[in-house]
């Protein structure tokens, strides 16, 4: 079932750009790759993933004068607006909860079109993680978006009409659905299951994008004889796993590069013995790792598990794979939600690994050259003494820093907060629907020698070198974006969007949005002009803690509502 429609609401404060004959122009994987400086046509802005605007008509010495050019008000934002907005050829493309699509002009913020995917509202009251949802994929003329009772739909970019709708996923079963955003590149659209606290095994699909017809499925748990036997007593069958965010495209070596989550239960009672004990013993691949994938086949070609046997929920679906070029060396550099930023070559051979938080507990270090954890702490049942660091919403979380070719640093968000926590024996519950397998009850905690707060941090990405640092009284949980202009944007969770110098990390401007920010920034350009545009709406898992934990604006915050807001030169 599938409902089009025209509808939302645009508050417009621009000039009028007619975008008819743009909306004619292909978006393939050769545009995507090229990474044109007016458009933003994938979540990262290319498959080199920096999150980088070569724009810079904004800059830092005319920064000040931003203002508000237009807002586009979604509706029905329940968790509020966690989504990454695409351009291309002047027009907006964005999610909102519950899978809406909207098209619109990105010079004025008219409305060309939107879509609301009749839904399985009895179902998507049963999940924990929705109904917001990530952002959508272009190519080939479409926009595809994933739903929470797992489907994959492709819209016509002209029109918003439906294309094809496929059906990945028996979600009356297995809960899950899909809230990331997917990935387009050569024909076929990849995109990965919810699952890490969910008694499954974690698929990732690929789809041909004209047909629509599913043309692959990996299983991130024991999806493949090897990783079959690091699963003891078969608990691959109720493994957990997933990758939750979209990955990039290597079209050298022609690899899907993707993250995958976490184990089931998430916290497992094996203690030391995690190897022939517990929930799950083994190492449980390739759950918390990054692995590379043939696009064609879908056949694993590499991997490297970040963190064997996560026993803390610190994933790797992370969806930043930042594809450099240095000395000679082609690198990947990818953040794991413990804070740790693991550097590889294209292959995923381990070059390094540094941290970017400095309240972190779960393990006394990670080998930088052999990736081993160094003291990891494993827990059995019962209440753990110590507080775990980080929390359980990571050192980093699923929110995209920024990579800028110009000044050659790193721009990441780092969390600094930590929890209490039981672990508690449990049973897997898969009948007659799946269930939540958590294994613990928490709570967020201060560090042991300090208060909870965020930071951005300007990094040398490859060693881990900081230039410069920004802190901010509670974590941010937005995405960054850096800019040609010298600038980088960083959206608050107070409400606020900061442009700081992106060499010295001064602050050159601010404004309030009304509302906390946990959802994406870019940035494009329409009829010559160059606009920034940024999500706003809180109320997701993390957030949910703000009001309790941190009081103040917190408490008066709206829930359950957005706004796309775009800003320009006044």
């Amino acid at each position: 079932m599938k409902r089009w429609c025209n509808s939302g609401l645009s508050l417009v404060f621009g000039v009028t750009l007619t975008v008819s004959s743009a909306l004619a122009q292909s978006v393939d994987t050769a545009r995507i790759e090229a990474a044109g400086q007016n458009d933003w046509l994938t979540y990262h802005g290319s498959y080199k993933s920096y999150h980088y605007s070569p724009l810079a008509q904004i800059n830092a010495n005319n920064v000040a004068n931003l203002s508000v050019a237009w807002i586009h008000i979604p509706g029905r934002s329940t968790r509020g607006l966690q989504s990454i907005p695409l351009v291309a050829d002047g027009v907006l493309y964005y999610t909102g909860s519950y899978s809406r699509v909207f098209a619109l002009n990105g010079a004025t913020g008219e409305v060309i079109w939107s879509y609301f995917p009749e839904l399985d509202e009895a179902l998507i009251s049963r999940q924990t993680h929705s109904p917001y949802n990530r952002g959508a994929a272009l190519g080939e003329g479409k926009v595809f978006v994933g739903t929470m009772d797992g489907r994959l739909i492709a819209l016509e970019m002209k029109t918003g009409k439906v294309a094809w709708d496929t059906k990945l996923i028996d979600s009356q079963k297995l809960t899950v659905g899909f809230t990331g955003a997917p990935l387009y590149a050569k024909g076929t659209v990849i995109i990965g299951a919810q699952g890490g606290e969910w008694p499954g095994r974690g698929p990732i699909f690929a789809v041909d994008a004209a047909t629509g017809k599913k043309k692959w499925e990996f299983l991130t748990v024991a999806g493949t004889d090897e990783a079959m036997k690091t699963w003891g007593s078969d608990s691959w069958r109720t493994g957990g796993g997933g990758g939750w965010m979209p990955g990039t495209y290597d079209s050298e070596t022609n690899t899907i590069l993707w993250g995958t989550a976490n184990p089931a239960p998430l916290y497992d009672w094996s203690g030391s013995d995690y190897k022939t004990q517990g929930a799950r013993p083994g190492d449980n691949l390739y759950t918390s790792s990054v692995i590379g994938l043939d696009i064609d086949t879908g056949k694993l070609k590499f991997y490297h598990q970040e963190l064997p046997h996560d026993a803390w929920d610190f994933d790797s679906a992370v969806g930043e794979f930042v594809m450099l070029d240095r000395d000679g060396q082609k690198l990947v550099v990818h953040p794991n939600k413990s804070g740790y930023i693991f550097v590889y070559d294209r292959n995923l051979g381990l070059k390094n690994v540094w941290r970017i938080t400095e309240n972190s507990n779960f393990v006394k270090n990670i080998d930088p050259k052999t990736g081993e954890l160094i003291g990891r702490r494993d827990f059995k049942a019962g209440k753990v003494d110590e507080p775990l660091c980080p929390h359980i919403s990571g050192g980093v979380s699923f929110n995209s820093g920024s990579y800028n070719p110009k000044t050659g640093l790193y721009y990441k968000l780092g969390q600094e907060w930590c929890m209490t926590l039981e672990v508690v024996k449990t049973t897997p519950v898969t009948t007659p629907q799946a269930q939540l397998n958590i294994g613990a009850d928490f709570k967020i905690a201060p560090p042991p020698n300090g208060e909870i707060y965020g930071h951005l941090d300007a990094r040398d990405p490859v060693t881990g070198a900081k230039k410069w640092e920004v802190r901010f009284p509670e974590p941010p949980l937005a995405s960054v974006l850096s800019t040609a202009g010298n600038l980088v944007f960083v959206p608050d969770s107070r409400g606020t969007i900061h442009a700081y110098d992106a060499e010295s990390g001064t602050e050159l401007w601010n404004h309030s949005d009304g509302t906390g920010h946990q959802g994406g920034i870019i940035s494009y350009s329409a009829g010559g002009k160059q606009y920034i545009a940024v999500t706003a709406g809180f109320g997701g898992m993390a957030s949910d803690d703000y009001a309790p934990t941190f009081g103040g604006v917190y408490k008066s915050m709206p829930r359950d509502d957005g706004a796309l807001i775009v800003y320009s030169l006044k």
